[in-house]
């Protein structure tokens, strides 16, 4: 019987938590393993995990880093075959949701999974979109070989709520220590190059969604141009973003028209603030002071320690 580990990242978890926990303690599977790791939260974010029966793991704010931490995670929990990632912003939408994402795990071929991510309840039109165009109903099963079918899109994945298997995520050397951003991404396109597949679980859902304010998408943006800029060997194996950017575009411009027409003109202004974000990041921040990178940034604690990569290539 294979040991499943929950690790979830955290810093002031706020209002969201405790219907967070009580989504968790309804579910139908629990993990044999929970473990938080804490970025030295100044609210009730331990003290409320701690009742839960969480093991928690304080680590310093300026420590925190996607791959990195969620590698201590993977380590912390050496006994876990099947390792499964939430954020704390990520409501479990029914009770189910953690069996049916385990599912995938009967396919022996299956690296890693993850789930639909729903809009909140009070996410806005744009918001909502993007969690409508990148999260369709339907399963999907990818492997390299449909890197035709879908290009970049074959290594979409979100460790908002995802699971991997162990052997097979240390089998192409775990997360990456030091990135920005799209551990996830980059993990599971080693993955699909070492011959396993990845799993969408159309059936399994958080409420996951955000409502960004026109600065922070550049900044989200600025941040995906430096992770592909670190890792090159994605985009050479599995194609560049520019075709699923304009499907994007025109999807969001649809379904605005339906829905929110108002909001065209914000919809036009952020797609030029994401574009110039992108470019800035991808081709520039490498001979930009740290100092500006920092205030481009939506993850600022990255540039405090960001030192050269190992991501140039899809090797491990």
């Amino acid at each position: 019987m294979s040991k499943v580990g929950l690790i979830v990242p955290t810093l002031n978890a706020g209002e969201l938590w405790v219907s967070w926990l009580q989504a968790f303690a309804a579910q139908t599977v629990k993990p044999d393993y929970l473990l938080l790791i804490d970025s030295s939260s100044d609210d009730h974010t331990v003290a409320l995990a701690l009742e839960a029966g969480f093991d928690v793991q304080v680590i310093p704010k300026s420590e925190f880093n996607h791959g990195g931490t969620r590698q201590f995670g993977v380590n912390w929990l050496a006994d876990a075959d099947i390792l499964v990632f939430l954020t704390q912003d990520a409501l479990l939408a029914g009770p189910d949701a953690i069996e049916k994402l385990l599912a995938a795990f009967t396919d022996d071929s299956v690296g890693a999974a993850y789930g639909r991510q729903l809009p909140h309840r009070n996410a806005g039109p744009i918001g909502a979109h993007a969690r409508l165009f990148n999260y369709p109903p339907q399963n999907q099963l990818r492997s390299l070989q449909d890197k035709a079918q879908f290009g970049i899109k074959t290594v979409f994945v979100s460790n908002s709520f995802a699971a991997y298997r162990r052997s097979a995520l240390l089998g192409v050397g775990g997360f990456p220590l030091n990135t920005i951003m799209n551990e996830d991404t980059f993990v599971v396109g080693r993955m699909l190059v070492n011959g396993w597949k990845v799993a969408y679980c159309g059936d399994a859902a958080v409420l996951h969604s955000h409502d960004y304010g026109f600065f922070d998408e550049f900044k989200r943006y600025f941040d995906i141009g430096v992770f592909h800029a670190h890792t090159p060997w994605l985009q050479q194996t599995f194609g560049g973003a520019a075709g699923e950017g304009r499907r994007f575009v025109l999807s969001e411009l649809k379904y605005l028209l339906k829905n929110a027409p108002w909001l065209l003109p914000s919809a036009w202004l952020r797609t030029g603030l994401k574009w110039l974000g992108y470019k800035m990041g991808g081709a520039m921040h490498a001979r930009m002071p740290q100092s500006l990178n920092r205030r481009f940034s939506l993850h600022k604690a990255y540039w405090l320690s960001a030192i050269p990569e190992n991501a140039s290539d899809g090797r491990s």
